[in-house]
């Protein structure tokens, strides 16, 4: 990929992300997603593990493993699709800002130690 097309690349991305980036601010902006949005919903335990193909235990351990950074991403789409919700997920630099001053800072710090 070009530096052109490495720059419309991240400008794009900045756009998409712009929403990741304010969630980003809360603390533990996603913790316990899946039983938070089953329970808000009303949904009932049983009716997602009907509509997963699993029994109540094995949704109980996906919300567990959820909360300890465990579960793996087809598990929570497929949770997620029991909900009538899909799974949407971004990487944002750590300091909150955008690609394109990660970007920058690491071209200035590689142009630093030459």
């Amino acid at each position: 990929m070009r530096n052109e097309e490495r720059g419309l690349a991240r400008r794009k991305l900045d756009r998409e992300m712009r929403y990741y980036r304010m969630a980003a601010k809360e603390k533990n902006p996603t913790q316990e997603l899946l039983r938070t949005v089953r329970q808000v919903l009303g949904i009932p335990m049983s009716e997602v593990a009907r509509k997963a193909g699993m029994n109540r235990s094995v949704v109980f351990r996906l919300e567990d493993s959820e909360e300890r950074q465990t579960i793996s991403l087809k598990s929570m789409q497929r949770i997620a699709d029991a909900l009538d919700c899909k799974v949407v997920y971004g990487l944002i630099p750590c300091n909150g800002g955008t690609l394109e001053e990660l970007a920058e800072r690491r071209r200035w710090l590689l142009d630093v130690r030459g």
